[in-house]
Order: C-alpha cells, then sequence, then structure tokens
C-alpha cells in the first residue's frame, strides 16, 4: 500500500511542503478515542500522541486532529509509536454544535468525499433531521448520498413515498437496501472506489454497523439484536476510520442524537437547494426570506410552489445557525482576554 492509497492526493501534496518536517513522515488519523489517537500510513496502524507545543497551540476543539485528518508524525519504538507534530489543513469535514448547552464546535470527521446519510425506512425516518444532515455535508463541502436501510419492514409503495419525499427536498442520491434480505447492497459496493473516504451518518440502531460488518464479510464489529419496534440498538462508540479490501475507506459513527448547527449560513443555503435558486429573484441581495418585500421565496411558499414546512424548517436552522454562531463568536473573545490575561500574569509574576 502507497500512501496515495489513503487518500494523499494533489491537494494534500501541494501542502506537503510546508508540512514537511526532518525526521517525519506523513499519515492519517484511524481512530480518535478521549485524546488517544491512531495513525495509519503505508505499513499499518499505531497509537499517537500530540506533542506539548502542538497541544498549547489549539485554541478550539475544531484544531484538535479528528478522523480522517492528515498529520505530520515521528515514529519511534522501532516504528511502534508515533508523537504527531502537525495537522494539514482540510480539505472536506463534517463537523456539528457539540451536544448540550456548551456552544462549540466538534469535527465528526474530515477529508471525506461521500456522507452516507442513513435512515432507517422504519421508526427512524425523519425529513427534518435529513435536513440538518444534508446542511452538515453541504457546509463541509461534503458529497451526501442517502442511504434507507430496513426496506424489508415496509411495502413497496411505502418505501416509493419516502424516495418521493427526499426527492422533494433534495437532488441527493438516494439508495434503499436491505441488510437481511441483502437488496440494495451490491449497488451500495459498487458505489465505493479505491483511494476515496466515505461516512457514516445517522441515528443509533438505524443499521450502519451492520452495514459495515457486510462490507468487511464478517462481524468485525460488535452489533445488538434489533428491539420490539424492529429498530436496532446503538454499538459504535468511537469514529473509526476502516480501509476496505477492494480498497476504499469507510469511517463508523456512533450513533447523533444532537445535530447542532453552527456558522454555516452558507451549508444552510446549500442545503436547501430550492430556496438558493430562488433567492436571485429576490428584490435585495441580503433577503432573510422573512419580511422584505419582493421575495421570490415567500412568494413560492404563498403560491404553493414551497411547502409551509419546509419553508419552516429552513428558517428555523438559519436562525439556530446564526445564533449559535454569534455565541461561539463571542465566547472566542472571552477565552481570547482570558488567556491575555493570565500571559501577562504569569510575565509580571516574573519580572
Amino acid at each position: 500500500m502507497k500512501i496515495r492509497d489513503l487518500g494523499f492526493d494533489k491537494w494534500f501534496e501541494d501542502h506537503s511542503d510546508e508540512l514537511h518536517q526532518e525526521g517525519c513522515s506523513f499519515a492519517r488519523i484511524s481512530a480518535v478515542d478521549r485524546g488517544s489517537y491512531l495513525i495509519r500510513n503505508e505499513s499499518g496502524e499505531v497509537p499517537a500522541e500530540l506533542t506539548g507545543k502542538l497541544s498549547y497551540q489549539i485554541e478550539s476543539s475544531m484544531d484538535l486532529p479528528c478522523v480522517g485528518d492528515w498529520v505530520t508524525a515521528y515514529y519511534y519504538n522501532d516504528d511502534t509509536a508515533a508523537i504527531i507534530h502537525k495537522v494539514f489543513p482540510r480539505k472536506t469535514f463534517l463537523r456539528r454544535k457539540s451536544a448540550g448547552e456548551k456552544v462549540d464546535y466538534q469535527m465528526i470527521a474530515a477529508n471525506i468525499d461521500t456522507a452516507f446519510i442513513v435512515q432507517s425506512c422504519h421508526f427512524d425516518f425523519n425529513p427534518h433531521r435529513l435536513d440538518r444532515y444534508l446542511v452538515m455535508a453541504a457546509d463541509g463541502h461534503v458529497e451526501p448520498v442517502v442511504v434507507l436501510t430496513k426496506t424489508d419492514l415496509i411495502p413497496q409503495s411505502e418505501l416509493d413515498e419516502k424516495i418521493s419525499i427526499i426527492g422533494a427536498v433534495s437532488r441527493a442520491r438516494v439508495l434503499a437496501l436491505s441488510n437481511v434480505t441483502g437488496i440494495g447492497f451490491d449497488e451500495f459496493q459498487q458505489m465505493l472506489v479505491p483511494g476515496r473516504t466515505y461516512c457514516l451518518l445517522g441515528s443509533s440502531g438505524v443499521g450502519k454497523t451492520t452495514l459495515v460488518n457486510r462490507l468487511i464479510g464478517r462481524e468485525a464489529f460488535h452489533t445488538k439484536a434489533v428491539s420490539g419496534t424492529g429498530e436496532g440498538t446503538h454499538t459504535t462508540s468511537r469514529r473509526q476510520l476502516i480501509v476496505l479490501s477492494q480498497g476504499a475507506m469507510l469511517i463508523d459513527t456512533p450513533g447523533m442524537r444532537e445535530l447542532g448547527i453552527v456558522g454555516a449560513g452558507d451549508g444552510v443555503d446549500a442545503g436547501f437547494e430550492e430556496f438558493a435558486a430562488l433567492s436571485s429573484h429576490c428584490r435585495y441581495a441580503d433577503c432573510s426570506h422573512e419580511h422584505e418585500s419582493g421575495c421570490a421565496v415567500r412568494a413560492a411558499v404563498e403560491r404553493g410552489e414551497l411547502s409551509e414546512d419546509r419553508y419552516s424548517s429552513y428558517l428555523k436552522l438559519k436562525k439556530e445557525s446564526e445564533f449559535h454562531e454569534m455565541s461561539y463568536l463571542d465566547k472566542r473573545k472571552k477565552d481570547r482576554a482570558f488567556g491575555k490575561f493570565l500571559k501577562t500574569a504569569k510575565k509580571q509574576m516574573k519580572d
């Protein structure tokens, strides 16, 4: 295996000179678990930790390495362990607001080519949650593909209706499959291109880990029996990059209950493609699509060309993104001010 087989394409090659360091080589983060890292190169995986200098320079959780990142690392102990010195810029990314009341970014994965947004056809199917995933993908410039699982639990007419609902809100490709019958699995497998990186996103119990095991050809990752409702239960506990036998890379992620949006204004617009297309016809270039006269979006809603439900979802995500971004920027200002205070205090103590 060569480093290019792990996704180190020309984009990263163009950044390699500025990140090269004597005695170090390039590797990719393959797993993150409570501040511990696994990195992978041409030879395999080894545990790694951050240098003290890199840890000190990190100002935000976004600066920490995440699964899929490329890094500059120094290997030691006969290449059985490593120290991470630098992190490459991210070509693409997936991120969300940290769970809970804290307003901060949480990186999910980096340098992803395609995000498979997995929803079960049974109880998990939720167009509003799908909106959030589509915004997340658009925010990080990642191609989305919607995967509907557990198609064996519903009749074909209901499946056709769900596919139609998705088609009305996104141009993303839709793939329907069943891990029980195997229908759709060959089509899914054919989408995986060697050297490219894919990520599975979705709630707990929608069948992501079962899908990974099927791709690998064995029960490599633990799954639990489905509940009485027909839904699975949460099993994946960390994000991990897996190199499949045919050469594609796949990142499985734990199920996400919260999908908060932070600073994803452009992502919201891109995630609601029909709104972006209509915006060019608004009277004002900075139209908020709420109260302005001459708003093409509101006019389309009033004519029945856009649903009220879809319009409400758009406004909600737009406002949430802007509100959390303001809170985040305010937090960063306070953090910087406190950091300056500490540095000044330390300097005065030395004097």
